[in-house]
């Protein structure tokens, strides 16, 4: 009958229910423990460097729903309900409030990024966070994030919400793309729609327009683009095209600038303390941006000229052989020259010699008629 105990569950279960009566008998002590500590102050976190609210409004909010928490008791401090009437307030994504046995009550807060702002075609403006969901701009911070403006139908009704149009959808993809790499982050300035419901990017650098179309293969075109920037802009300059066209994922399509006509882009109209705000910063991003293109040139610069001295020597041989056989034939050429100006000379020579023995046969028969008639 005892082998057929199991004592490894007997052990198990009994474990079990000690960790168990730990628990009770703990949180029993707790709740003792709370009637008596009271609240001595209370410890607000704002992580983050955007201040879209700031603890001045979190301790109001406090006061507002709980009254004065100092000097109460935690028993009847209801965290929760902190909780909720601080969560409701759209600049906030994540809040957490916990109390310590010290009495200290610690409120955590995480504001939503943004990252992307537009300006709708009716007038509307708003903030899209980086889950995607509309928030109002704020009075007391200006987020440094892309600025979409053109034809936007998405509207905003002040509360915190999805978006629901395809063009809004499209944008905040692109943001989130640029928002991830440092060079384009840099140099794409704004997003502007057009007509045809094509996303146009305003560059900082270079005066053209890059048409992305919508955010689909976002990462190919994106890859095209710098390609691009690579091997054409050093060689033709940032100005000479008006425009440079992604939408197809297999080749870029560039409108060429009329040199005589070259002028400056007018941009979308911004609000004046984006427009303020970007001109500070414009300056030291140029540089930056120009320092990074130059940096991925080099590779690729290098990379022509190894091939051109590769395809030289085949040349260089072939030129050689062509010089070799002109002048081998230049050389018989001259050679046989040489043989007939040795062969005009001896005969020039013979007729010479023939010439003074016909002389001499003259002076002969001369001389013989003269003794003739003598």
């Amino acid at each position: 009958m005892l082998k057929r105990i199991n004592w490894k569950a007997i052990f198990k279960g009994f474990a079990w229910l000690t960790c168990l009566a730990g628990v009770v008998v703990l949180m029993g002590f707790i709740d003792t423990k709370k009637k008596s500590v009271k609240c001595a102050k209370i410890e607000i976190l704002i992580p983050g460097a955007d201040n879209f609210i700031e603890i001045e409004e979190i301790d109001a909010i406090l006061k507002q729903n709980q009254g004065d928490l100092i000097g109460r008791n935690l028993e009847g401090i209801n965290l929760h309900e902190i909780e909720k009437n601080i969560a409701v307030n759209p600049y906030i994504g994540f809040v957490k409030v916990y109390a310590d046995m010290n009495g200290t009550v610690f409120v955590e807060v995480k504001q939503r990024q943004p990252v992307l702002r537009i300006l709708n075609a009716g007038g509307q403006d708003y903030y899209v966070d980086s889950d995607g969901l509309k928030m109002p701009v704020s009075p007391n911070f200006t987020a440094n994030v892309l600025v979409a403006t053109g034809n936007i139908l998405e509207g905003f009704n002040g509360k915190v919400d999805t978006l629901m149009t395809p063009t809004a959808k499209d944008l905040y993809k692109t943001a989130m793309y640029v928002k991830k790499d440092t060079l384009w982050d840099a140099q794409i300035e704004q997003l502007f729609i057009n007509d045809k419901a094509d996303i146009e990017m305003v560059p900082r650098v270079g005066n053209q327009r890059i048409i992305l179309g919508n955010a689909k293969d976002i990462e190919i075109k994106m890859n095209n683009l710098l390609a691009f920037y690579k091997q054409a802009m050093p060689k033709v300059g940032w100005n000479a095209y008006r425009s440079i066209n992604l939408k197809y994922t297999n080749q870029i399509v560039c409108e060429k600038r009329d040199s005589l006509t070259i002028k400056k882009l007018e941009k979308p109209v911004l609000p004046d303390s984006i427009s303020r705000q970007r001109q500070a910063i414009d300056q030291q991003v140029k540089s930056a941006i120009q320092d990074e293109i130059r940096k991925a040139t080099q590779a690729v610069a290098v990379q022509p000229k190894k091939e051109e001295k590769v395809s030289v020597p085949a040349k260089t041989e072939n030129t050689t052989d062509k010089n070799n056989a002109s002048k081998s034939k230049e050389s018989v050429k001259e050679t046989a020259k040489k043989e007939k100006e040795k062969e005009t000379k001896t005969a020039g020579q013979k007729t010479e010699t023939l010439s003074q023995k016909q002389v001499a046969t003259k002076e002969k028969t001369s001389t013989k008629d003269k003794t003739i008639k003598n």
